[in-house]
């Protein structure tokens, strides 16, 4: 079986490929298999015990999941196993989040990031309140606009004689004043 979006084959194991298991624990899950060549033919490892200890303690330790990580043998070659759910909270790996998109790992920086920590966290941009913004802050122009814009297409309720901290507040656009 050829590598897909959710299965990757490694031939030896690096501290390196804690990376995809993050970023199959950010994305759909996967299955990583250490020592098995690119195609998927069985090579074999020779420090598969020592790995049966350390890959499940790295897992824990440093992303604080848990993985299924399984010896399997072919042909008398032993090689590991390790699937890896998908979590439904972001999981980083040193500070830093990854996501597994078609057959790569990407580093999730930038709007990427902020994106992917506000959709796991059930939120979009419009719903998250920047605590240092002030009412100072308003274009006023803007705000008269898009008042007349919004009373135009029937969508304001009615907001006479209040002040544009009332029809925040109102709109429900602000939040402690």
């Amino acid at each position: 079986m050829p590598e897909q979006h959710n299965i990757e084959y490694k031939s030896s194991w690096h501290d390196d490929y804690l990376k995809w298991i993050c970023g199959f624990a950010n994305a759909q899950g996967g299955r990583i298999y250490i020592g098995k060549d690119d195609t998927g033919v069985v090579i074999g490892l020779e420090d598969y015990k020592r790995l049966m200890d350390d890959i499940p303690n790295k897992i824990k330790n440093l992303m604080g999941i848990t993985a299924e990580v399984n010896l399997l043998q072919e042909d008398s070659k032993h090689f590991i196993e390790i699937i890896v759910q998908p979590y439904s909270v972001p999981i980083s790996l040193r500070g830093r989040y990854y996501y597994r998109s078609g057959s790569v790992k990407q580093e999730l920086t930038g709007t990427a990031l902020n994106e992917f920590l506000l959709k796991r966290a059930g939120l979009t941009w419009d719903e998250v309140i920047e605590p240092r913004a002030t009412f100072a802050n308003i274009d006023e122009e803007a705000f008269r606009l898009y008042l007349q814009m919004a009373k135009e297409k029937g969508r304001m309720p009615d907001i006479t004689g209040l002040t544009t901290e009332q029809i925040f507040e109102k709109l429900r656009l602000s939040e402690n004043g």
